[in-house]
Order: C-alpha cells, then sequence, then structure tokens
C-alpha cells in the first residue's frame, strides 16, 4: 500500500476530497485516511481526514466504535457540513464518490467509474469554499474478483434492488485464503497505489446555480482524467485504456 502526494496541501483550507474508484471493500481509502500505516500526517502535515461512510454502519455496536477510532464519520449533509464549516481549516472530508453501487462493478481490469450524475460533493464543496482534491487508487480493483454481474442479469437485479432497499451493496466476492491461494474471502496480494491530486481552488457559494455546478463537475473529471493518465503506465495499466465514467 502507497500514498503518493503530488501537490502540498495548505492546513489553512478544508478540503472535499473524492476517492476513485470505490472497489469491494474501499481498501485504499481506509489504510491511507484512516490508519498511519502510510504515513499521511508526514505528507500532509495539519490535515485531518475524515472518511465518510454509509450511515447504516454506525448502528452495529463495536463496529461503530472500531470506525469512529479512524476518524470515520456518517455520509449525510451534516456531518459533512460541521467539519468543512471549521475556519481554522486542515478538516479533509474523503468521499468514495461512486459509492456502494460502484461496488458492483468493482473486478480486476474494470476502470468504470460512477461519477457522470454524481455531483453533490460538487456542490457541497462549493457552499464552504472548500478545495477539491481528486485521488486515484491504482490497483483498488484488483485485490478481490467478484462473480460475473453484468447489467440486466438476474444476479445484478437482486443486488440492485437490495442495495435501494438497505443502503449498501451486496458483491459476490472473492480471493484467496488463509493458508490457499485458489479460494477464499482475504484479499489478493496485489499492490495498491493511492495517487492524491493536486486541489482545484473553489470559491464559496452557498447557492451555486445548476450551471455553476456543471461547469466545476467538468474542472473535476477533466483532472482526475488528467491524474489516472499521467500516472497509469507506472502502475501497468495499458497505454490505450481511460477512464469510463456512467
Amino acid at each position: 500500500m502507497q500514498l503518493i502526494k503530488t501537490a502540498d496541501l495548505d492546513p489553512r483550507q478544508n478540503y472535499v476530497v473524492g476517492f476513485h474508484p470505490h472497489g469491494v471493500l474501499v481498501a485504499g481509502a481506509f489504510t491511507n485516511f484512516c490508519t498511519e500505516a502510510t504515513g499521511f500526517s508526514q505528507l500532509f502535515p495539519g490535515i485531518t481526514p475524515y472518511l465518510l461512510m454509509l450511515p447504516l454502519w454506525f448502528r452495529a455496536p463495536f463496529f461503530r466504535d472500531y470506525i469512529m477510532c479512524g476518524g470515520i464519520v456518517p455520509s449525510d449533509k451534516d456531518s459533512a457540513a460541521y467539519l468543512l464549516r471549521n475556519r481554522v481549516g486542515g478538516n479533509a472530508v474523503v468521499i468514495a464518490v461512486g459509492g456502494a453501487p460502484e461496488s458492483l462493478d468493482a473486478r480486476p481490469g474494470a476502470f468504470t467509474l460512477l461519477l457522470k450524475n454524481r455531483k453533490g460533493f460538487i456542490k457541497l464543496a462549493m457552499q464552504h469554499g472548500a478545495s477539491l482534491v481528486p485521488v486515484f487508487s491504482f490497483g483498488e480493483n484488483e485485490v478481490f474478483d467478484q462473480v460475473d454481474n453484468p447489467k440486466g442479469s438476474w444476479l445484478r437485479t437482486i443486488q440492485e434492488k437490495l442495495q435501494k432497499i438497505m443502503g449498501v451493496a451486496l458483491p459476490l466476492f472473492h480471493a484467496r485464503g488463509v493458508f490457499q491461494y485458489s479460494f477464499g474471502l482475504l484479499p489478493y496480494r496485489k499492490p495498491i497505489a493511492t495517487i492524491v491530486g493536486k486541489p482545484i481552488k473553489v470559491e464559496e457559494n452557498l447557492t451555486p446555480s445548476n450551471e455553476e455546478i456543471d461547469r466545476l463537475h467538468t474542472i473535476y473529471i477533466e483532472e482526475l482524467c488528467k491524474l489516472f493518465e499521467e500516472h497509469k503506465t507506472q502502475y501497468n495499466v495499458p497505454a490505450d485504456r481511460y477512464l469510463t465514467f456512467i
């Protein structure tokens, strides 16, 4: 697991960090932003990251306390807004933008991001004047296989219905076991390199129009694509592979 910085983050500013892709279990986001395993505080001194997770998980005793110890907060507007209202700065709200639905497309070799109509995090950043930071995690989709579930299949239909009811997706994933490498629920021994892009300056706008949100959303996608293209060949992604947005 690696955390790679491409630009400094000013501790006097707050940030909305877009993490891509979600993967099956957002392993890169948890390890890099909720622990010191990859030295976040040394790379970004003065910045405190808070990963957003579905509120459902905060209803589970003991597990709730475990994730809160890592700085995880519920993925609702009030929680994010509370952190971004800090005028001192230094807070980074980390959002796996594709969310649970994107995990259903997480499999080795996949570069499909659920982002085309995901604009809530853009509006959130504008309302609080928080800079946007694109992040791409190479290898996030490589650590688990997933049972084939193409759009329109009976399995995908059931998964999508359950996701709407429960709020969480249920990808049928598998990888290796404890003492053997052929089948199990432990992740494959694959590297994950999480690249933190340069911040996109955002002016505070309490009531942004749809056109203003769309404009910033387009800029964000362009910067994310640029980040991916600049680093993909270093992490064994073929030069003819590109991000796909749905």
